[in-house]
């Protein structure tokens, strides 16, 4: 299995990756520039609509050394040009994150060539199981998965080995064992960012305080390691901030805000609040703003780094965002081709996400989404 993320060391600077330092260029292609370029050299050029200092970048200190490839798999060799891929979004494309994330895959295919067949599954688990089943009937050979839960996959799994369809998993990882049900995992080190997002608080609050967290969905690893990364960070640095309030807000906008007016209710005088999306964030300012509070009166805390979000740290509403930056596209087709191809693959491809503060929020805009 993949390695541990609240294992992981020190965190590499950002900048345009290779895979890990043992994998030359030609084991797997990343974003649009070559191993040899740096980041400053293609800043500002566009690649299927997105600036590369908007791309994802590996963070080359964390991830697997444990590989995948299409021998290991048990899965004959094929073609990405030729093959037919399959797309399940978990969530409607009605929040920032999601519509990045459907849009990155579809200019990635579109740019590629590669015939893609997509479904959503509109936030519910049980049709998004239907809907891969679905995409394999309909023919895709590879999948490229965002999953609403990590677990609950064991039909899916057993259909695509059966059918050697490979499967690369954003975002959220679904449980299961690397390279016997899955090629990779392509996503944040979400305890990392739990950790950061705790950083902020800290900052904001100047070590003492109490505060709120307003927990993601149940079910997935997201919410369960940006929960244990914040909390271990206090813990560990701030003993003086302690965490009164916990309460799901189903990353959605509706439920930051009713949780947020619950919260108020309960305690008015709250010093913090930690988000575990934008979209609860943002929910909660305007509960907030209701409550008659002004920019400041709560430090809030949030993590995904929409446009939205940032120009709320611009506006002195939201403190800090934590970035988890949902263009996938490059590096999903990128993981697929490679391995069609035979080449190895690690379990694990792991992003250095940026953070956005009060010093450069507004330079930084641009990038967000």
């Amino acid at each position: 299995m993949a390695t541990d993320p609240s294992d992981r060391a020190g965190r590499s600077p950002r900048r345009t990756a290779t895979v890990f330092a043992a994998v030359s260029c030609t084991a797997l292609t990343l974003l649009a520039a070559s191993c040899a370029r740096g980041e400053d050299e293609a800043a500002g050029e566009q690649d299927g609509g997105d600036t590369a200092a908007q791309a994802q970048v590996l963070d080359e200190a964390a991830g697997s050394d444990e590989t995948c490839s299409a021998e290991q798999a048990g899965i004959e060799e094929f073609d990405l040009k030729d093959a037919k891929v399959g797309f399940s979004q978990s969530e409607a494309e009605s929040n920032p994150f999601r519509i990045t994330e459907t849009a990155s895959i579809e200019k990635e295919a579109g740019k590629r060539g590669v015939e893609l067949i997509t479904a959503n599954a509109q936030s519910d688990f049980a049709q998004q199981i239907s809907d891969v089943q679905d995409l394999m009937s309909q023919g895709a050979e590879a999948l490229i998965i965002a999953p609403l839960n990590s677990d609950g996959w064991e039909p899916v799994l057993a259909e695509a080995e059966r059918k050697q369809v490979p499967i690369v998993t954003i975002d959220r990882q679904i449980n299961g064992d690397a390279c016997d049900d899955y090629v990779t995992f392509i996503g944040s080190d979400f305890v990392e960012q739990g950790r950061r997002a705790a950083d902020q608080m800290i900052e904001a609050l100047g070590g003492k305080g109490e505060v709120a967290v307003l927990l993601g969905a149940a079910g997935n690893n997201v919410t369960t390691e940006r929960t244990k990364g914040f909390k271990e960070r206090v813990e560990e640095n701030a003993p003086d901030i302690e965490i009164v309030f916990e309460q799901t807000g189903e990353f959605t906008r509706e439920g930051g805000q009713s949780v947020t007016e619950q919260l108020i209710q309960s305690n008015p005088d709250i010093d913090g609040i930690y988000a575990e999306n934008d979209e609860m964030g943002i929910g909660a300012v305007t509960a907030l703003r209701g409550a008659g509070k002004q920019p400041g009166d709560v430090e809030i805390v949030t993590v995904d780094g929409t446009e939205e979000a940032v120009q709320l740290i611009i506006d002195g509403w939201i403190h800090g965002v934590v970035e988890s930056n949902p263009r996938f596209g490059p590096l999903a087709f990128d993981a697929h081709e490679s391995f069609g191809k035979g080449e190895e693959v690690p379990v694990e491809l792991i992003i250095s996400d940026r953070e956005y503060d009060a010093d450069n929020a507004e330079e930084e805009l641009p990038n967000a989404y």
